[in-house]
């Protein structure tokens, strides 16, 4: 293990440069390097889908939304749109059939879901949830197709509705789906151990239900499409904002039935996805088809109140747990049941987060011998769900780190020692978890000692004590470990995860020595231009300036599994790395011809390849010399001409990479066999996933008379084995920690009885501004990971998944004097006002519900 004082080399240390050189020095792993990128982005030369749309002449999109979260479609009549000027045409649903148009894909089938009701791109003969696309409509401008999208003449007959998953699990509840009886998409079960037998056993039994809020992503740029068909070359070109482009290149083409040499699928720049744009949407194939049916392009970017309706949304638990445990503490037994809203159809990853990222993550850091878990998924008349920042982590999070707080308040402990007597020691890792999967190693309890360590420094404790008249103040810690980086490939088929767990780069250095890096990993604002640069950088030695990264376009990388998960280090990053060696070592091969020595006995620093010296390198010159002399009889022989004379340059010499990469490409003198050029191309494919770990400590103050509350404080500490970039490490963590705090403060996607979306816009969907929020403070444990070649574990998610839980348990550690036992989140002012004056009435343990 290494604290925060040694991240800055986590690797080999890279030589420092000699003054005078011309070859500049890499930054390489470990720096903290300012984001190459940003400058382009600042300066408002960034690329995105509607910026290439606006110029681009193409037909614009409107597409027609149920108003009613359940109901049949009883007739569609686009004579009066038709009709309105600017009108090119209309989709419906019969449309789509007639061309033989497949739903969307479920990407992720977990065990025990027998059926999964697929999305239709447009609703055939009913509706299942408000927003739902019942047509699309199109036109010479926007507003066009807006006013043909109100003019469709739509005739619904509304149906009962089930709002929620309670609603959908009643006796009595009508099927959404045939294949779904009761409107269960599946139990997931796995146990460990024996927790019944557990649990009855032990002295102390906490019973505890909570709910995960359902949560809009809301990204900075919502979803956008391009779409423009070449009939001649019988080629779509299909640029949209994904974070999948392989992924949703091979989805596009199966809905099309198109073949995919027939498809250039690109996504350029991708401003926040946060899970949101890891779905494949029918907005993608409304767009192809029109483009491939009416000869033009076509361009559609979705509004923020169809943002708010129709892309997926996030988390949506209820969570029943048993927690049983001895007097002491320890920790004996675990029971838990989540209850998952998937929404109204499965969708992409939707089914498959709750049972598998949250189900097998319910233990967190814990030493649990004896536990079971059951995970319910639901269909009801909602928008579907898919994975938001964390994806099942931060849901599994909120479970154990509530009910250990809760556990440490009923025997009356301190909840760091509570959590210290029951985390696994790094002695203990790896470990296989009882119910699947296994931590491959951390140190947890040094990682909750560095947060706590940073508490004492902003002192904290005093902060809590001084509380204003009328206010209480809370402090509150959670911890959590995160499995990260979705692979090895034949464990998600083993978990009906119908994609790969291998990554890939293509590495091409130019005569010039500069370097172009494809990627299949793809980058919404995480500085993945830097990072992966450096990676290259700290092997090929070559300046980070003059490597430029190339990610999002299907049609010019080999492979790409895409980004979710924390993935792109551990498993693109390392792909690069992998790429990065090949390229080196075809380069070792040509110095070592040029400078009359074997490629392992070259010296590779500042750039440069050096000859040995001594009295072995002048034998070892004789044979190369020897070599050269066949080479030039064979060339003779061959073509009647003379290889020209080459001087062999005496010990020590030194030739630059870039004077290789020049020789690479003339190929005048390579060695026998190989093939001219200095490229590579290399895939990583992990045997398992690190496990990313943290803690969180929040001190939050609460007025008691308004219910208001405020983030004093907000501090962090994460492990994420190798840090590439400190300074992109921390925005990493500031981000997730800012929409940790929006889900546990403000943020909530609530619909009536009818399942009409109440939050409908950032009127009513509240986000946390700047003057919500706290400078946050971070910090560093590093323990690198085996499971690749960089050491590396998950840092994206880690604020998302710690934050919600350390800001909970800091407001009821300041209200639990004054008898608020049981919060909810969000935890508006509202909500803290009427469980105060429950408390106040003599309701112990009301949550303001």
């Amino acid at each position: 293990m290494r604290h925060e004082r040694d991240l800055m080399k986590p690797l080999a240390p890279l030589p420092a440069g000699r003054p005078g050189d011309e070859w500049a020095m890499a930054a390489g792993i470990g720096a903290p390097l300012r984001r190459l990128e940003d400058e382009r982005l600042l300066r408002g030369r960034g690329s995105f889908t509607a910026d290439l749309a606006a110029g681009s002449g193409a037909l614009a999109m409107a597409v027609v939304r149920s108003p009613h979260a359940h109901a049949a479609i009883e007739g569609i009549d686009p004579a009066a749109a038709l009709r309105l000027p600017g009108m090119v045409g209309v989709l419906t649903a019969a449309d789509l059939d007639r061309q033989g148009i497949a739903d969307l894909p479920c990407d992720w089938v977990p065990p025990g879901m027998t059926a999964a009701p697929l999305h239709p791109v447009l609703a055939r003969d009913r509706v299942l949830y408000a927003g739902q696309p019942v047509a699309a409509v199109f036109a010479r401008s926007a507003a066009a197709a807006l006013d043909g999208a109100e003019a469709m003449a739509v005739r619904y007959r509304p149906y009962p509705v089930l709002a929620d998953q309670e609603a959908a699990l009643a006796p009595g509840a009508a099927a959404l789906h045939r294949e779904a009886p009761g409107n269960l998409a599946y139990r997931f079960w796995r146990e460990g151990g024996r927790p019944a037998a557990a649990i009855a056993a032990a002295p102390v039994q906490l019973r505890r239900r909570y709910r995960n809020n359902r949560l809009a992503p809301a990204p900075m740029e919502g979803r956008a499409v391009l779409s423009t068909y070449d009939p001649a070359a019988r080629r779509l070109t299909h640029v949209t904002g994904s974070q999948l482009p392989h992924v949703h290149a091979r989805a596009l083409a199966d809905c099309l039935g198109l073949p995919m040499h027939r498809l250039d699928l690109r996504a350029p720049d991708v401003g926040g996805g946060f899970g949101a744009k890891l779905c494949f949407y029918p907005e993608d194939v409304l767009a192809a088809v029109a483009a491939m049916r009416f000869g033009t392009a076509i361009r559609w970017e979705e509004s923020r109140s169809e943002g708010f309706l129709a892309t997926t949304h996030g988390r949506d638990h209820l969570q029943e747990v048993v927690l049983a445990a001895d007097r002491d503490g320890r920790i004996r037994g675990l029971q838990a049941r989540l209850t998952a809203d998937l929404g109204a159809y499965a969708i992409g990853m939707g089914p498959g987060v709750p049972a598998i990222n949250a189900g097998l993550s319910v233990s967190g850091p814990y030493r649990i011998d004896d536990l079971s878990v059951e995970v319910v998924g639901v269909y009801s008349n909602r928008t579907p769900t898919g994975p938001y920042r964390g994806a099942g982590h931060p849901e599994a999070t909120y479970l154990i780190e509530r009910a250990v707080d809760d556990l440490a308040a009923e025997l009356g402990l301190d909840p760091v020692e509570l959590r210290r007597r029951n985390m696994f020691p790094p002695r203990a890792l790896p470990r296989r978890l009882p119910i699947g999967f296994a931590l491959d190693g951390g140190d947890f309890a040094a990682t909750m000692d560095r947060v706590l360590a940073m508490g004492r420094d902003a002192g904290l404790a005093a902060r809590r004590a001084a509380a204003p008249v009328g206010h209480a103040r809370g402090i509150g810690l959670a911890v959590y470990s995160e499995l990260s980086g979705a692979a090895p490939s034949m464990g998600k088929g083993a978990v009906g995860f119908r994609r790969a767990g291998h990554e890939s780069a293509r590495l091409v250095m130019h005569p010039d020595g500069r370097v172009t890096l494809f990627s299949g990993t793809h980058s919404q604002g995480q500085g993945h231009a830097t990072a992966l640069a450096q990676i290259a950088a700290q092997v090929l030695q070559v300046p980070e300036a003059d490597i430029a990264v190339v990610q999002g376009e299907a049609g010019r990388i080999p492979f790409g599994t895409g980004t979710y998960n924390s993935r792109s280090m551990a498993v693109g990053g390392a792909a690069v790395h992998r790429a990065a060696r090949l390229v080196l070592a075809r380069a070792r091969r040509i110095a070592a011809g040029r400078l009359g020595c074997r490629p392992r006995d070259l010296a590779y620093r500042d750039g440069r390849f050096i000859a040995p010296s001594g009295p072995a390198a002048v034998l070892r010159r004789g044979a190369a010399a020897l070599g050269r002399r066949v080479k030039g009889q064979v060339f003779r022989r061959l073509t009647g001409l003379a290889l020209p004379p080459a001087t062999m340059p005496g010990p020590g010499a030194e030739i630059a990479m870039a004077e290789v990469a020049r020789l690479a490409h003339l190929g005048h003198d390579l060695p026998l066999g190989m093939a001219p050029g200095l490229e590579a191309v290399a895939s990583f494919d992990p045997r398992g996933m690190p496990a990313a770990n943290g803690a969180h400590l929040a001190l939050v103050d609460v007025d008691l008379e308004s219910g208001q509350v405020r983030l004093l404080e907000h501090l962090a500490a994460e492990d994420c084995g190798t840090v590439i970039n400190p300074l992109l490490a921390a925005g990493q963590v500031h981000g997730g920690i800012a929409q940790g705090a929006g889900q546990a403060l403000m943020e909530a996607m609530v619909h009536d009885p009818e399942g009409q979306p109440l939050s409908g816009s950032f009127g009513d969907y509240a986000v946390p501004r700047a003057a919500d929020l706290p400078a946050f403070g971070t910090g560093h444990v590093v323990t690198p990971s085996r499971l690749n070649p960089l050491g590396a574990r998950g840092i994206g998610e880690g604020g998302a998944i710690g934050a919600p839980p350390a800001i909970v348990n800091a407001v009821l550690d300041a209200l639990r004097a004054h008898g608020v036992t049981a919060l909810d989140m969000p935890l508006s002012p509202e909500r803290i006002w009427r469980a105060l004056q429950a408390a106040a009435d003599g309701e112990a343990g009301a949550d303001g519900e």
